[in-house]
C-alpha cells in the first residue's frame, strides 16, 4: 500500500464554491506538468473520501452502501510509478494492482480519445451492483449511476480549486477496459475521467 499526503479539508488557500461552479468547464488539453501526490490524494478525497466517523464520504450513496470502486491510472505523478492503482477510502491509501503504462491503451479502448492518453492520470469509476441490489433491486444501477455522477462533479469541483482540468467520458468498451485491466466480474467500469494541468 501507499500512503497518500492528507487531503486538504480546510481550503483555506481554495478559491469559493461559486467560483468553482462558474468556472467548472470540460478541459481536454493538458500540459506536460506530472502531479504531485497531493493533488492526486485531494482528487481521489473528493471522489470518495471519507469526511465522518461513521464512514460517509464525500459523494452521497443511497443507504449509505457505497457500491463504487475508484481506480487510477497514473502515468506522470511525482514518486509514483506508473501503473494500474485502486484508492482505498478508509486509510487514503493507493494499492498499485499492475505496473506499467496504460494511457495508449485505455485511450484505443475510449474509442481514440487523445486526452485520456495525454493526461498524466485517468481516475476509473467502477460500479459493484452487488452491494446494493440487495437491499434495492431493480433501482441499485439507478442509485450507483447518481453516486457517480455525485462523485464526478466533485471531481470536476476539486479540479478547478487545484488549477487542474478534467472531462468526463463515457464513450469506452466495457469489455476492453475490464480485460486491460483485468478487473473481477463484480466490478463494471461506468466512467473515465482524465486529469491534468490544463494546456495554456
Amino acid at each position: 500500500m501507499i500512503q497518500l499526503p492528507s487531503p486538504d479539508n480546510i481550503g483555506e488557500d481554495s478559491i469559493s464554491l461559486e467560483t468553482a461552479l462558474e468556472e467548472r468547464r470540460s478541459i481536454r488539453e493538458f500540459d506536460n506538468r506530472p502531479l504531485t501526490q497531493q493533488e492526486l490524494s485531494q482528487l481521489l478525497w473528493a471522489a470518495q473520501g471519507i469526511t465522518d466517523p461513521r464512514g460517509f464520504r464525500t459523494a452521497p450513496s443511497a443507504g449509505a452502501i457505497y457500491p463504487l470502486e475508484i481506480f487510477v491510472t497514473i502515468e506522470n505523478v511525482t514518486d509514483l510509478k506508473a501503473g494500474f492503482y485502486r484508492y482505498n477510502p478508509e486509510d487514503n491509501e493507493l494499492d498499485r494492482l499492475i505496473s506499467g503504462s496504460f494511457q495508449t491503451d485505455l485511450a484505443r479502448a475510449a474509442l481514440g480519445q487523445r486526452w485520456v492518453e495525454e493526461a498524466p492520470i485517468n481516475l476509473l469509476f467502477g460500479a459493484v451492483l452487488e452491494r446494493i441490489e440487495p437491499r434495492y433491486g431493480e433501482r441499485a444501477k439507478r442509485y450507483t449511476d447518481m453516486e457517480i455522477g455525485h462523485a464526478a462533479q466533485n471531481v470536476y469541483l476539486q479540479s478547478v480549486a487545484s488549477n487542474l482540468g478534467t472531462v468526463s467520458v463515457g464513450a469506452f468498451d466495457e469489455n476492453r477496459v475490464s480485460s486491460l485491466f483485468d478487473l473481477p466480474n463484480s466490478v463494471k467500469p461506468r466512467l473515465i475521467m482524465p486529469v491534468g494541468a490544463p494546456r495554456d
